[in-house]
């Protein structure tokens, strides 16, 4: 919208205010200033409200607004007086405004810091979360402008109002006064009000993708009236997947008049149904979408799986045409799958929806998957299902405008019937987010990812989102830093997510391996060592072994306390005639199975070669098999977020609280919405309940080559481990506090900054460098600048013998390959001469830029940065200096803020670590120093936004102590977090 010439130029249309958000119910409404064009609207929700609730708004009866009323609450500067409203398909909802007063509470501007603040929300939609989203957007804007605290005077007996400010989790006072009750609220966000938000943010995206999945009654829009077509097979699917709730079909080439197609009700337009339509599956030409979408939020669809293609896909003009898309459904509180998406599916017994593009509905099961390709959600639903494996849920976003892998998260965080997440993922929109939303579900059940795109530098073709620039490898080290299990292929996924889904955590890497095969068992093992677990020598049956024979060492296997875990490896009995013998498999997997019926807490997989029916004998549930507890821990050593589930639970999830950092407050339940059968729905009463598949208590996962059954294995012993690391997260140490001056580099950072010319920032001359990190603890050895020998000279004197005489070109910057660094200099002869060395091989002083620095204990020299990516956040990195780390990109990284954990697994996780401790009988050196450097440096980033790389190149750690010999630093204005501010959906 424009402003007005009423508004001041200086205080133009803030379009950055506006934003759209997800309500309590999982609804969507947009939020926007009110302006001068609002007046009717207004006008129009006023009378809409009850007289109760304008009462508690002006304390007094007013029934109607006058001519000032509205000009008054329709004119606003955007710095002393601003409004905001809630609006759904155009109308206001809800409104707040605030006023900038002074001490005495009359109208006042800056320097003034209060406001006062009053809310109005629809009688309609109160209940909903309305007041709570204007809260959070209005303390935000109020920010912005310089107002640090709000007053408002509330009724006594305006309770939900009160609810609103006490449960906003901003300080807040009260006092009694004139009848009244006076609150004030401090504006600044704290610890708790995040929570606050980041909870309500949960839980609200969890239920819209929940209306999305269980909805009471499906509207397939575009269902053609001849066999074929997207719109029929997608009814067809509906039907065949015994859809517990009412299905329509509308097109609106179908004839007047009452008709039915496949058994349902045949409708030209929603209109035409008398009943509540929850879910549209729009299959119809691009052009047409909108036309099916306005008909859609004009009568009350809550959310759209729209199939057609034809929009960010094909170019700039399609991204326009998505976009629009977007605007549309959500100015009417819908949200949307797709488009060009593939459908979603939803096994629930209550449920029983197949509205996709799969001819075949998959079985009954605990993993819930999300793609963000149609092509890859088919290879993936065709593979579980030759896998015996079943679903609990299925998305298919296909170009991913609103719904995305962080709202599949919330919605998996909570689910009941989900106990693995898997996800497709080509592109990441709001990184932070999603590194924030994995941790917490990971620490209460497995995520599995496989990321798409990770080398063509750019967005996947429809997918209208910002790029990171940080590398693929960062990006893996992240999601391991959150706890997600990254994979490189969907088949590792699948691998993966069958053994997560149907067995225990490990307690440990230690693995026994036992069967009727010496070969397979030695390559089961060499697989075990590769990927890092501690296999025992494997148990030889021969090949003379029976069923009873695998039984028996199968149960004393798990009955054995130096085991973690057990591999299964089996070849075919081949009888006397020299043919396999039939009946193998089933045999087998009944032995296997009543072996764990006993309910062992290890985890059991099977690697078997051409066992005709083994794989599918041991996906089915065995009827005598007790449902084994999961666990990650012994049961004497387990912390309390990894405790034994009793049976009935979902098997690989923690407690029902999570435990992992930010987690926030306990979420609310998810509730299935009624479904509301009557005539024209076209489930079955005889189709009975869906199979289960295998993906449960007492189903063994079978894999037919040892590597791919060790590496899902290893991946389920490194997240075990990360489970009980969560379980107790790190801390940042406290003496830190005591040795950082967080003022003073404010200051120098502010005074920097004024003075550069350029307003991207600049970088840190040396010594503003050392100045800079000398305030958080972090000393540099100083260099003298050497720009003839008898300055090289004059500085060594000064700085005392031995020294190191070094470049600092740019194109010769930390490379001791090239000559550019002559070290242990012990006198002037020799420095004389290094000088003279130095510039006869690479060039004048003038070029080389040489420098004079006391040299440093021996030690391993290591480098240490941090970096800040507008779409990821802060990244602490860490690896061993020179060419060989850079080559084979030997680099850990961890998110910043970092812990005293992430510390001392950044630097242990890189290839190089044993050269830090030990390596070849050389002397371990100082890593409690170097852990404490890394945690001063990622303290600096994350206090100071403004420091957007630092650099210590090379940090030199000794047996006792370290020292930087390298610092570079750049500032610059911090990129927006979009992470901080109030909730709000992206907008791509």
């Amino acid at each position: 919208m424009e402003p007005t010439p009423e508004q001041s130029p200086h205080h133009a249309y803030p379009d950055h205010w506006e934003a759209d958000v997800v309500l309590r119910d999982g609804g969507t409404a947009r939020i926007r200033p009110i302006t001068t064009d609002d007046a009717e609207r207004l006008v129009s929700f006023y009378e809409q409200v009850s007289d109760e609730s304008k009462y508690y708004r002006f304390f007094a009866p007013y029934p109607r607004l006058s001519d000032r009323d509205v000009h008054r609450f329709t004119h606003h500067d955007y710095v002393d007086r601003v409004g905001l409203a809630v609006t759904i398909g155009g109308e206001f909802i809800g409104t707040v405004r605030y006023d900038r007063i002074n001490d005495q509470g009359r109208p006042a501007s800056a320097p003034a810091d209060e406001a006062e603040v009053a809310f109005l929300v629809q009688d309609a939609h109160q209940g909903r979360g309305v007041a709570s989203a204007l809260l959070e957007h209005i303390a935000a804007v109020a920010r912005e402008r310089g107002i640090r605290r709000f007053a408002a005077e509330v009724l006594p007996a305006n309770n939900k109002m009160i609810k609103v400010f006490r449960d906003g989790g901003y300080t807040q006072r009260r006092s009694f006064e004139d009848g009244s009750v006076h609150l004030t609220l401090d504006l600044e966000p704290t610890e708790k009000s995040l929570a606050v938000q980041r909870g309500r943010e949960q839980r609200a995206e969890a239920r819209s993708v929940q209306r999305l999945l269980a909805p009471g009654s499906v509207a397939v829009i575009g269902t053609g009236r001849t066999p074929g077509g997207v719109g029929r097979t997608v009814l067809r699917n509906l039907l065949a997947s015994g859809y517990t709730g009412r299905t329509y079909a509308v097109n609106r080439a179908f004839d007047e008049g009452p008709a039915t197609l496949d058994g349902v009700p045949a409708h030209r337009s929603l209109g035409e149904i008398d009943e509540q339509v929850d879910l549209a599956v729009i299959a119809v030409p691009a052009h047409r979408v909108p036309e099916a979408v306005a008909d859609c939020g004009e009568h009350g669809v809550q959310g759209l799986v729209v199939l057609s293609a034809g929009y960010a896909e094909r170019g700039a003009e399609g991204r326009e045409l998505q976009r629009e898309l977007v605007r549309q459904a959500r100015s009417y509180g819908m949200r949307i799958i797709g488009p060009n998406a593939f459908g979603i599916i939803n096994t629930a017994e209550s449920v029983r929806l197949n509205a996709s593009l799969a001819p075949e509905s998959p079985a009954r099961g605990r993993i819930g998957l999300f793609t963000q390709s149609g092509a890859i959600g088919i290879a993936l639903l065709s593979g579980l299902h030759r896998r015996g494996a079943g679903l609990s849920s299925f998305i298919s976003a296909g170009n991913r405008a609103d719904v995305s892998g962080n709202d599949f998260l919330q919605y998996s965080f909570e689910d009941p019937d989900t106990d693995v997440a898997l996800l497709y993922l080509e592109s990441l929109g709001n990184p932070r987010k999603f590194n924030r939303l994995a941790r917490r579900t990971a620490a209460v059940k497995p995520v599995v990812v496989v990321k798409g795109a990770r080398h063509s530098g750019s967005t996947p073709p429809g997918h209208a989102v910002p790029v990171s620039r940080i590398p693929d490898a960062t990006v893996s080290a992240l999601m391991r830093q959150a706890g997600v299990i990254r994979v490189d292929t969907v088949t590792e996924m699948v691998d993966a997510g069958l053994l997560l889904a149907g067995q225990p955590l490990p307690a440990g890497p230690r693995v026994a391996i036992l069967g009727n095969s010496e070969s397979l068992g030695l390559l089961t093992y060499d697989a075990c060592l590769a990927e890092g677990l501690r296999p025992r020598p494997p148990i030889d049956l021969t090949t003379a072994a029976s069923p009873q024979d695998f039984r028996d060492a199968l149960a004393e296997a798990l009955a054995d306390g130096t085991c973690d875990a057990v591999i299964v490896t089996a070849i075919p009995w081949v009888g006397e005639n020299g043919e396999a013998e039939t009946g193998d498999g089933q045999v087998l997997a009944a032995a296997l199975h009543k072996a764990v019926a006993g309910g062992s807490a290890k985890p059991v997989a099977v690697v078997h070669v051409e066992i005709g029916g083994l794989a599918e004998a041991l996906a089915a549930a065995s009827s005598t098999a007790a449902p084994r507890p999961r666990t990650v821990t012994p049961a004497a050593d387990r912390p309390q977020a990894a405790t034994t589930l009793s049976t009935g639970q979902a098997r690989n999830t923690a407690p029902a609280t999570p435990t992992a950092p930010e987690a926030g407050p306990a979420p609310e339940a998810l509730t299935t919405p009624p479904v509301r059968p009557g005539p024209g729905s076209p489930a079955d009463p005889k189709a009975g309940p869906a199979p289960e598949a295998a993906t449960g208590p007492g189903r063994i996962p079978a894999y037919p080559a040892a590597e791919r059954a060790v590496r899902a294995l290893a991946e389920a012993v490194k997240y075990a481990q990360w489970r009980r690391q969560a379980a107790v997260p790190g801390k940042i140490p406290e003496f830190l506090d005591d040795t950082i001056d967080e003022p003073g580099a404010a200051a120098l950072i502010e005074a920097q900054l004024a003075t550069a010319p350029d307003p991207r920032g600049r970088p840190l001359t040396h010594d503003e460098a050392r100045e800079l990190l000398g305030r958080y603890g972090i000393a540099v050895r100083p260099t003298l600048p050497a720009p003839d020998p008898e300055a090289a000279v004059a500085a060594a004197a000064r700085l005392g013998y031995p020294v190191a005489l070094k470049t600092t070109a740019p194109h010769l910057r930390h490379r001791a390959d090239l000559g550019g660094v002559r070290l242990d200099i012990a006198d002037e002869e020799a420095l004389r001469r290094a000088y003279g060395e130095l510039t006869d091989l690479l060039g004048k002083p003038a070029e080389l830029l040489p420098v004079v620095q006391a040299m440093a204990p021996r030690g391993v020299d290591t480098v240490v940065r941090a970096s800040i990516d507008a779409a990821a956040g802060a990244v602490l990195s860490f690896g061993l200096a020179g060419a060989p780390s850079e080559l084979l990109g030997d680099t850990a990284h961890r998110l910043v803020p970092a812990t005293d954990r992430d510390a001392a697994e950044l630097i242990r996780s890189i290839r190089a670590a044993p050269v830090l401790f030990g390596w070849r009988g050389s002397a371990p050196v100082d890593t409690a120093a170097l852990e404490e450097l890394l945690l001063r440096l990622s303290r600096l980033v994350d206090d100071h936004p403004e420091v957007v790389s630092v650099a210590l190149e090379p940090v030199v750690v000794a047996p006792h102590g370290l020292t930087v010999l390298g610092a570079s630093v750049r500032l610059a204005p911090p990129p927006a977090r979009s992470d901080l501010g109030p909730r709000r959906l992206p907008n791509y």
